[in-house]
């Protein structure tokens, strides 16, 4: 199954890059913050697709867990319980494949009632090389902080999908606020909780998510881990 997925995923790169656009260098452009704000091209759909549901997505997606607990291995944690990992939760350690399959896979803009609708469900699955880093954190001292860009009306919505999942435990769970202004961007609000949990004596040692946006900006913790999705970008 996994060499006929690859054939057919080899098939619609093949056929994007013939018609005049590489849709794997676009994928390379998104991916490192150079393409910004836009939907997946049309010509690209096929090749997305096949990317999510194949399995180089999720080769990609443990090249960088690895990594990442390579790192996590590397440090010495102080042992008061300040030392803490920042996860996503998005398409970081739960997938909305499920959701996408059926909306285009970033080909279309994101219809935000019918997303959130899907997210009230709690059926998002586990990102398996994401929730196997969470586990080893956990053995390895880390306390676990989920900072997500969902309202704080989902809390308990959020809560409950990850739990049902494996993520059985953690730190903090983050919402966002509604206390925030309107037009207060991802990365500004990230920043701030970031900001805050420093000045409570947290020591963020690992901050992981899929969006630029999770990383970047201040308080970004020792060092970050992007992982891929090609499907939509927020800033």
């Amino acid at each position: 199954m996994k060499v006929l997925s690859l054939f057919f995923f080899i098939l619609a790169t093949h056929v994007a890059t013939s018609q005049g656009f590489s849709c794997p260098s676009w994928r390379l452009g998104m991916e490192t913050n150079n393409i910004r704000g836009k939907l997946v091209p049309e010509t690209c759909g096929d090749y997305v697709k096949r990317y999510m549901l194949g399995p180089l997505y999720m080769n990609d997606s443990k090249a960088v867990t690895d990594e990442a607990l390579l790192y996590a291995k590397s440090q010495k944690l102080a042992g008061d319980g300040k030392d803490i990992w920042i996860f996503d939760v998005d398409e970081t350690v739960i997938s909305h494949v499920p959701y996408f399959s059926e909306h285009g896979f970033g080909t279309e803009p994101i219809n935000g009632t019918s997303f959130f609708e899907w997210m009230t469900e709690a059926k998002a699955p586990a990102l398996p090389y994401s929730l196997n880093l969470y586990e080893d954190l956990l053995s390895l001292g880390f306390k676990v902080v989920f900072l997500t860009g969902r309202p704080e009306y989902l809390r308990e919505t959020t809560a409950t999908n990850l739990r049902n999942v494996g993520y059985r435990t953690w730190e903090q769970l983050i919402l966002w606020s509604s206390s925030y202004p309107t037009n207060t961007t991802l990365e500004l609000y990230k920043s701030n909780e970031r900001r805050i949990l420093e000045t409570n004596g947290y020591r963020i040692i690992g901050n992981m998510g899929d969006q630029w946006s999770d990383i970047n900006g201040i308080h970004p913790g020792d060092r970050t881990f992007k992982l891929p999705n090609p499907v939509y970008y927020s800033a």
